[in-house]
């Protein structure tokens, strides 16, 4: 089952995540000297800076450990403002000090945007390059997945009743028809989220309170979210604000700054 934390105000809940990837990162590191990541794009990566950029951040974030990868990246130049990798380069990597050691980080390879197969399979080899080198592995795993939630349910660039949705074998699978644009992407597909050691998702705003109600209160929906949720149980940790869950059936944790 899901974990659900609210939060009154976006400076409790970015409070609450950076606590919670600095547990995330201190166990990675602990079992592999590593901590490998994968972001989604739209609004997380703004919450995920204000994290990690804060004063309590200071001096806790080993970066010359951290492997960012993409969970779902767009098939546009690295600097075009639909790329998730500009995103978060604008909003965290060029923000970090100029002394902080830099993360790995790995984005897709742009000389395949007009083959978006190659694209995916170029990134596929990026995974097996940093999970298997040596030896062969039937899943990536990663120690983190920082997700976000569209208006429709959809998470990566996976979308409700998509075909991906039914995909069991390919870590990183193409998409040339995505409802929402561009339509041209790739995306990490549900057998390579399902073995994460944790997630998290990150949700915010009224907005999102309908969907909300339908992730939770449907779970057999067949909703993307939904879905992660259901492979994942309590490996699966949501960050909300109060507006986005207001109304919602299902046990929801509280930060006491909103009680």
């Amino acid at each position: 089952m899901a974990n659900v934390h609210s939060y009154a105000s976006r400076d409790s809940l970015a409070s609450a995540l950076l606590t919670y990837v600095l547990d995330c990162q201190k166990h990675a590191i602990n079992r592999h000297d590593r901590f490998q990541v994968a972001v989604s794009g739209g609004s997380l990566p703004s919450i995920l800076a204000q994290a990690l950029l804060s004063e309590d951040a200071i001096g806790q974030i080993a970066w010359e450990k951290w492997q960012i990868f993409f969970a779902d990246e767009r098939a546009v130049p690295l600097d075009d403002e639909d790329s998730n990798f500009c995103l978060l380069k604008k909003e965290l990597l060029d923000k970090l000090p100029e002394d902080t050691p830099q993360p790995a980080v790995i984005p897709i390879d742009t000389e395949y945007l007009d083959d978006t197969q190659e694209l995916a399979d170029q990134y596929h080899e990026q995974l097996i390059k940093y999970f298997a080198p040596k030896d062969s592995v039937k899943q990536p795993i990663f120690d983190l997945l920082l997700l976000g939630c569209g208006p429709d349910g959809h998470t990566c660039s996976l979308f409700p009743n998509h075909e991906l949705l039914r995909e069991v074998d390919a870590w990183v699978a193409p998409i040339e028809d995505s409802p929402k644009p561009p339509p041209k992407r790739i995306t990490l597909t549900l057998p390579v989220i399902k073995h994460a050691l944790k997630c998290a998702f990150v949700a915010t705003g009224g907005g999102k309170q309908e969907i909300m109600k339908e992730i939770f209160e449907n779970p057999d929906g067949g909703l993307p979210c939904t879905l992660v949720n259901s492979l994942l149980g309590d490996k699966v940790t949501w960050f909300v604000d109060d507006p986005a869950v207001e109304g919602v059936n299902y046990r929801i944790q509280r930060d006491r700054a909103s009680l």
